[in-house]
């Protein structure tokens, strides 16, 4: 067994190295606590020309930011209706290329018709341009509702936004500058001209020369 002695060194020993723990844990405390002080130094230590200075530094960074965020939102506002255009576009207009290669198909019914009408028809043969004139119609129905229109300026001003001038005819009857005679129907795509109208225009009759005088 342990003599009395051993044990009183035992306990000496551990109270002694309880001891020396607790000062250690004593001398770290301080060092945490004494750099919170250091930070708020450094600030407190600032001249009131400092001080405004760095608030002048942080406002202009703050607006600089707002400044970059508000240019953000602009050029995704921009590409949004930017798209939105180009979507819109494409649907309105997608469809010219296909217009313009149906044109002469109806640019020949309409010819077929015309020259049909010109000469005395037998009941079978009415009955042909009836259903050409039927298939005429329903042609330009369907190009209707995808937006087509037809030019068609007999007796209009002439509009060279709209119409092509063949020639220029004398014709006392009407105002000079008018359609009075239109070769080839033009088409409009939703506003959009795909093929002007070939017309001929008036003008006006030119004053006849007295050979006698």
């Amino acid at each position: 067994m342990t003599n009395p002695e051993e044990q009183k060194a035992a306990a000496e020993e551990a109270e002694a190295t309880e001891h020396h723990q607790e000062v250690i844990v004593d001398q770290d405390e301080p060092e945490t606590e004494a750099e919170a002080p250091a930070e708020d130094k450094a600030v407190s230590d600032m001249t009131p020309e400092e001080a405004r200075a760095a608030a002048e530094q942080a406002r202009e960074e703050a607006m600089k930011f707002r400044d970059m965020a508000l240019r953000a939102e602009a050029e995704m506002e921009n590409l949004r209706r930017r798209t939105e255009r180009e979507v819109e576009h494409a649907v309105k207009f997608g469809a010219e290329k296909l217009v313009q290669n149906l044109l002469p198909v109806v640019d020949s019914l309409e010819k077929a018709i015309e020259s049909t009408q010109q000469v005395e028809a037998s009941d079978a043969t009415k009955a042909i341009i009836e259903g050409m004139g039927l298939c005429q119609k329903m042609f330009l129905d369907i190009l209707g509702k995808e937006g087509v229109q037809v030019v068609d300026p007999h007796g209009e001003p002439f509009d060279p936004n709209l119409h092509q001038a063949m020639s220029m005819v004398e014709n006392p009857d009407v105002e000079p500058n008018t359609v009075v005679v239109v070769v080839q129907k033009g088409f409009q795509l939703n506003g959009r001209l795909v093929r002007p109208a070939m017309v001929m225009v008036s003008k006006g009759v030119s004053p006849k020369i007295d050979e006698t005088a």
